[in-house]
């Protein structure tokens, strides 16, 4: 009993040792990141300077302006968006049905289709984008995305459906609801916490593919993903432009998860329980 109280403190500095160590290793290459693109070409090449540099602004300036990333930018955000609330027109009556009416066979279908590498959807649907001449568009993008995005959204909400009470339902059938009606008012109400977390995740999945896009887009269409290839050339590679292009890729994305990782984790562990 001695020993294994003389042991704890022992196994808390290990514990959180441990913890600094990986959170070191997973903070470190976004530091560096951001750091470069405050750096110079030459400043960047000598690792002398990781930390004592004069900060410049001159890579950001050259992405929005000599780079244009503004429509990219924009291009991102209606994709991203555009992708997510389909999902959620298609996901939530799928995985409502799934949940309230058993129906496993389609859920696992959704599963196979989630489980599948992306990469084996990509030549059907250049193809039939192509023949259906919507390749470039805003539709063919959005579509690719709710490939894995609308799987994701269902998977989310089947759990949490499943663990809401059936007695709350019959409640507003007797008052008169239908199942639309029940599904809108009762349902969705209920269900906040884990279509936010679906919000989340989708959006943030659409807003990072790039797959789809270097494959679908074009000059109108082009997101951040791909208008990052324009800082590599046949020649060099513009380091500090694809620093500078990477932290706001990166930097939406990491504030949406840092600043709802609270209510991410509260709708992933609600639909844990049941009864």
């Amino acid at each position: 009993m001695v020993m294994h109280l003389a042991m704890r403190p022992v196994r808390k500095t290990l514990f959180y040792f441990l913890v600094i160590v990986f959170a070191l290793c997973v903070i470190f290459p976004f530091i560096w990141m951001v750091l470069a693109s405050l750096k110079t070409q030459v400043q960047m090449m000598d690792m002398t300077k990781l930390f004592a540099f004069r900060p410049t602004i001159a890579n950001y300036r050259q992405v929005f302006g000599e780079y244009s990333f503004v429509r990219p930018l924009i291009n991102s955000l209606i994709i991203a968006v555009g992708s997510t609330l389909f999902g959620l027109c298609l996901g939530l009556p799928a995985a409502y049905s799934i949940a309230r009416f058993r129906l496993y066979r389609l859920g696992s279908l959704l599963l196979v289709t989630r489980i599948i590498p992306g990469l084996t959807f990509l030549v059907p649907w250049y193809i039939l984008f192509a023949r259906l001449g919507l390749i470039d568009t805003f539709a063919s993008l959005i579509l690719s995305h709710l490939l894995l995005g609308l799987p994701l959204i269902a998977w989310i909400m089947i759990p949490y459906f499943e663990a809401l009470p059936a007695e709350l339902e019959d409640s507003g059938r007797v008052d008169g609801c239908n199942n639309y009606q029940t599904f809108w008012y009762i349902v969705l109400p209920l269900g906040g916490p884990g279509i936010f977390t679906a919000v989340v995740l989708a959006f943030i999945y659409s807003w990072n593919n790039f797959m789809f896009a270097l494959a679908l887009s074009g000059y109108r269409t082009k997101t951040l993903t791909v208008a990052i290839f324009n800082f590599v050339e046949y020649a060099e590679i513009n380091w500090g432009g694809l620093m500078a292009a990477a932290v706001l890729i990166t930097v939406p994305v990491i504030a949406i998860s840092l600043l709802l990782q609270r209510y991410v984790v509260q709708g992933l562990t609600a639909g844990a329980l049941k009864g």
